[in-house]
Parts: C-alpha cells; sequence; structure tokens
C-alpha cells in the first residue's frame, strides 16, 4: 500500500510551510524528489502568495507561525480556492485549533511529533483522491467534447421507453423544420412518411428493447409536408444495473444521396445499360481523351510513369526512354537546374493543396530543341486523399510559340533599323543602339524589374534616339563644340522622338516614347527637357541614361575621341546621386565585368 501512495505523491505538487528551520529542513529533505514539485515557505504570509502563484495541489502547513498563523492561512487559501486540500501539523492537541479545521473542511490534522509513516499514508489517499479528481475532470472534458462534435455535426434525437420524443438538437430542428417546443413531448411515429414499411419499425422496437443497437434507413416528414432521409443508429442507454434508461438516436442526412441513388437506378432501368456496357462507354471516353491530348503523369518523386502515343511522338523519345527516368530529363534546357527546381517547389506548394494548375510549359526533345505547351496538372489521390502522382494534360502551341518568337524577332530588328536611322544621322554605329539595348537589359535584370518589363525596355531602348531625324546636318555632325543656340535645337531630339512615338497603342513604341523623352533627365532635376527629378523620371528612362552615356564615352564621335575605362568609371562615381540614380550606378559598378563583354562582343566594325 505504501508503494502505491508514494506513486500518487509523484503526481502531485505540494506547498510546505513551517516557520522552525530545522523541522522544515528535514521534512523538506524527505518530500523532496517524492513529489512532483515542491514550494517551501517560512510563514503563513508567504505560503499565502505562494499558493497564489503556484496553485498546488496540496498544502501541509504548521499552525502556529509569525505574521499569519496556519489557520488564518488556511482560510484565506479556502477563500482564493474553495477546493484546496490542506494538511494542517501542530504541536498542540487544542479543540479550538480542530473546530476552527472543521469549519475550514481541513482534510486533516496531525499532531506533533510527526510520524512520517502517517504523513505519507495520509497525504498518499489525499494524492490518489487528487489523481482520480483530475483524471475524471480530463474525462469530463473530452466526453463534453466528443458531446459537442456530435451535438454539431449529427442529428440527434432522444425517446423514453414508450417512444415519446424528449430531445432534439439544432441540426434535427433544421432539417425537420420544427421547433424543439413543437416535437417534444410527442411520439416518434409523429414523423414518420408515408410508405415507410411498418415491419421496419417492429424489427427496430425488438433490436433496442434486447438492449442491442439498431441501424437502419428511414424516411421521415418534415413540417412542410416534404421529406427527409437519415442514415439512423438508436442505441439503449442503460444505468449502472443494466436497465434501459433512454434511447439516443444519431442519424445523418442521406436524402440527396438516396435521391441520386434512385435516380440512376431510374435512369439504368429506362437505357437498359449493363455493366459491359458502361465499361465500354467509360473506355471510349478514355480514348477520346487519349487522342484528343498529349498525357503524362509523374509520381511524388518526380518519375515519368506513363506517357501517351502523343507524347512519345512530340518529344521524340520512345517508352523504354521516358518511363522510369526522372521528369528533368525534358526541361527546358534554357531554364537552370536551380531555377527548375524552384519552379518545380512553386508547382507543388500549388497542386499539394489539391488545386489544379494550369500554364505554358517548354520542354526539351530528344534532338535538343524545344516543344511548348498550355497545360493543366491534375492531382491523382488514393481513397484517403493522399496526392499519390500528377496527371498533366497538355496541347501542342509549338508552332504558335516560334511565329510568336519570330514576330518578336522582327519586331527587335525593325526597332533597331529605326534607331539606326538616328544614330546613322550623326555619323554613329548600329552596334551603339544594340550594346544601349544589351546595356540596358543587365541594368534592368540587376535592377529587379519584372521579366515583362525587362524585355520591354530591352526592345524600345534602341530607338532612345529616334528624333534626331529631326536635327539638321549641320548641328548634328558639328565636329566642333555647339553655340547655345544649336545646343537648344539639338536638344529638342528628345521631344521630336517622344512626338513621334507616343500615338502608338503599341506597348513597345510606348516605352520607345518614353525612353526618348527621360533619358536626357538627371537624378538631381538638372537634366532636359522637363527637369525631372529623382523617381520622377520614369525608370526606363534612368536605365537608358545610364546605358547611353557609358557608350557614348567610350566611343568615338564626330565632335570628341573616345575615352579611357578609368577615366569613364571616376566620372560615374563623381555623377552618382547627380546624374544617375545611385542604385544604377552601383549595379554598375558590381556588373562591370559583365557591361565590358557586351562591349567587346558588339565592337565597332566601321569607324572612321
Amino acid at each position: 500500500m505504501m508503494k502505491e501512495y508514494l506513486k500518487y505523491l509523484k503526481e502531485i505538487k505540494v506547498l510546505y510551510v513551517e516557520d522552525d528551520m530545522h523541522t522544515r529542513e528535514e521534512l523538506s529533505y524527505f518530500l523532496e524528489g517524492r513529489v512532483s514539485e515542491l514550494y517551501i515557505a517560512k510563514d503563513g504570509e508567504e505560503g499565502l502568495s505562494l499558493y497564489k502563484e503556484k496553485s498546488p495541489d496540496l498544502v501541509i502547513t504548521d499552525v502556529q507561525m509569525p505574521k499569519l498563523d496556519g489557520i488564518k492561512m488556511s482560510k484565506f487559501i479556502k477563500d482564493y480556492d474553495d477546493n484546496a486540500k490542506i494538511i494542517l501539523l501542530t504541536a498542540f492537541n487544542d479543540s479550538v485549533y480542530l473546530f476552527e479545521a472543521i469549519k475550514l473542511h481541513i482534510d486533516n490534522y496531525i499532531t506533533k511529533p510527526l510520524k512520517i509513516n502517517v504523513l505519507v499514508e495520509i497525504m498518499g489517499k489525499i494524492a490518489k483522491t487528487i489523481f482520480l479528481e483530475k483524471e475524471n475532470e480530463e474525462v469530463y472534458n473530452t466526453l463534453n467534447q466528443y458531446k459537442d462534435i456530435v451535438d454539431v455535426r449529427s442529428i440527434v434525437s432522444k425517446t423514453d421507453l414508450k417512444g415519446i420524443i424528449t430531445y432534439v438538437n439544432k441540426p434535427f430542428e433544421k432539417i425537420s423544420g420544427y421547433s424543439s417546443d413543437e416535437i417534444v413531448g410527442k411520439n416518434h411515429n409523429f414523423l414518420s412518411s408515408e410508405g415507410m414499411d411498418a415491419s421496419i419499425f417492429t424489427l427496430m422496437w425488438e433490436t433496442i428493447l434486447n438492449k442491442k443497437i439498431w441501424n437502419g434507413i428511414v424516411k421521415n416528414k418534415k413540417k412542410n409536408g416534404d421529406y427527409f432521409i437519415v442514415d439512423i443508429m438508436i442505441k439503449p442507454i442503460l444505468d449502472k444495473d443494466g436497465n434501459i434508461q433512454e434511447f439516443i438516436a444519431l442519424s445523418n442526412d442521406i436524402t440527396d444521396l438516396e435521391n441520386t441513388k434512385n435516380y440512376f437506378k431510374k435512369e439504368n432501368l429506362e437505357v437498359s445499360l449493363n455493366l459491359d456496357e458502361s465499361i465500354r462507354i467509360t473506355k471510349l471516353f478514355e480514348e477520346a481523351i487519349d487522342k484528343s491530348n498529349i498525357i503524362l503523369k509523374i509520381n511524388m518523386d518526380k518519375k515519368i510513369i506513363y506517357a501517351n502515343d502523343a507524347f512519345y511522338e512530340i518529344s521524340g523519345y520512345t517508352k523504354e526512354e521516358l518511363i522510369g527516368k526522372d521528369y528533368s530529363l525534358i526541361r527546358d534546357y534554357r531554364i537552370s537546374l536551380s531555377d527548375y527546381i524552384e519552379d518545380l517547389n512553386k508547382l507543388d506548394e500549388s497542386i499539394l493543396e489539391k488545386n489544379i494548375w494550369k500554364g505554358k510549359i517548354s520542354n526539351t526533345k530528344k534532338d535538343g530543341s524545344l516543344f511548348h505547351c498550355n497545360i493543366t496538372v491534375y492531382p491523382i489521390t488514393d481513397k484517403e486523399g493522399k496526392i499519390t502522382e500528377y496527371l498533366g494534360i497538355r496541347h501542342d502551341i509549338t508552332e504558335a510559340e516560334n511565329l510568336h518568337k519570330e514576330f518578336e524577332n522582327t519586331q527587335r530588328e525593325i526597332v533597331y533599323k529605326l534607331g539606326e536611322v538616328g544614330e546613322t544621322r550623326s555619323k554613329e554605329t548600329g552596334s551603339h543602339v544594340k550594346r544601349v539595348a544589351e546595356y540596358s537589359k543587365l541594368l534592368a535584370r540587376e535592377y529587379g524589374l519584372s521579366d515583362n518589363d525587362i524585355n520591354t525596355l530591352f526592345t524600345a531602348s534602341p530607338m532612345h534616339d529616334i528624333g534626331k531625324v529631326g536635327i539638321p546636318d549641320e548641328i548634328l555632325n558639328k565636329p566642333g563644340k555647339l553655340t547655345s543656340e544649336e545646343w537648344t535645337v539639338m536638344k529638342t531630339h528628345s521631344e521630336l522622338g517622344y512626338e513621334i512615338l507616343k500615338s502608338s497603342s503599341r506597348e513597345i513604341l510606348q516605352a520607345a516614347a518614353i525612353v526618348s523623352y527621360t533619358h536626357h533627365e538627371k537624378w538631381n532635376g538638372s537634366g532636359y527637357p522637363n527637369g525631372l527629378e529623382g523617381n520622377n523620371i520614369h525608370i526606363f528612362g534612368r536605365i537608358t541614361a545610364l546605358a547611353d552615356v557609358f557608350d557614348a564615352l567610350g566611343s568615338n564621335r564626330c565632335y570628341k575621341k573616345a575615352w579611357e575605362l578609368d577615366k569613364i568609371l571616376e566620372f560615374f562615381k563623381n555623377q552618382r546621386g547627380k546624374h544617375f540614380e545611385p542604385k544604377l550606378i552601383d549595379i554598375f559598378m558590381e556588373n562591370l565585368d559583365e557591361f565590358l563583354k557586351i562591349r567587346d562582343m558588339y565592337e565597332d566594325t566601321n569607324e572612321d
């Protein structure tokens, strides 16, 4: 028995209050390690404070103490927590203390000198009670939650032994249309719908009166005259002697399910479709889908587990070359492995939420060329709802993509030619516009612009000086310094270019209009034609300005010789925050090697 008491002691937290140091140390030494947690106080005030702070399961306290004696402290604790469990220890067998303890409902009263075995027995019994109370509370709490869940999710009703309804929950009220007041007190037959076989109810009563659970399907009548069908389980509730107290019924609404089943039964009878015919039709559907689509399936490890003939045909691979291989075998070769993995993870995030994913995808054929498809990816799940594989249904858009690419290239070539018109009039080379385009693309990418903006600027920036077509030759090609009047005319090329392009509805030409209008503005507001400052200058203009100046300074012009690289870099450092946006100068300096590669790649070949 002592071993059992010690087992329960390990489950409780104890507060020990004692003013005598020696007694406190002896008993504390014994209790330490035998209880879950031990808190020690040297007087009643400290004990009361610790109780409120720590909420121990049991208090062991001396009676005679300074500041606040054990009786008064116990009273305050009981006022704070009526369920507090307290053992009083005293050297005085005084009836006054005993009566006070009884009035306070103190759990035990032990006189000194203290016998450890007596204390352990008393503590063990209290600890066991505490343990069982906690266990009961936990069980009660869990049962309450179960009850709440059942009450919310199920249709619940109760009847007495005569079949009189004694309780219905909210879902029952909702499905039947009756309020609780309208239905409680009536016989359950009150709800029976016409057409129900009476033998079902006879069997039901025989079963539940024999203290067994009955399951079945029942059609009940609603208040509005309609009906509802439920899958119902009725359980007899027994008292501790095994006598039936009442019956509880838990139901699920299966009205729609039953109506659907009946509909298809009727349809099947009318059409006389047998199993073989159903399978034949299903196979026809599968064949139609397979013939009209490009299909690929991969498992959760990204291994190809199925491809149809259309996929083998478009990819150039055979079944033996694809099945079991990693999907990365056919990834778009233009995408790095790290970007491919990142894109795949993003796709996974969407699909793992059981979302259908639609988009455009490019893959590499066996011969190294690309094919392009619109794709819809479906997650395939098992009966538990866990995704087991991905099904991709594709449509070939390679021809359309290639035509679009050809159109883009043609459009870009036309833009280059337009850009070269302005440059040729000022006796500059066609390579200038190509370098400016590449510089602009690099700056835009490192700046963090979207892919669409990067491509738009790349295509539009060659037309930055298109307005020069309107500048007279004697000014445009003057070898010496321009007069103030000539400079005023020269500066109008920005506005001329804008006027030429601004009315276009094409995105590229609209962007070119912006570039022409803003690429001579300066970060500090000292540029032209509008003296714009900072972020008020369009980012396309800010980027093209740096690209244009870098290339102009490093190239021979009719009015100057090319600068050395060191001189250009010094100029750019000085113009940081003046002519150019600081962030763009920083990007330029950090990526100087890339700019120099572009310069060398498109080196002028026809300079004078």
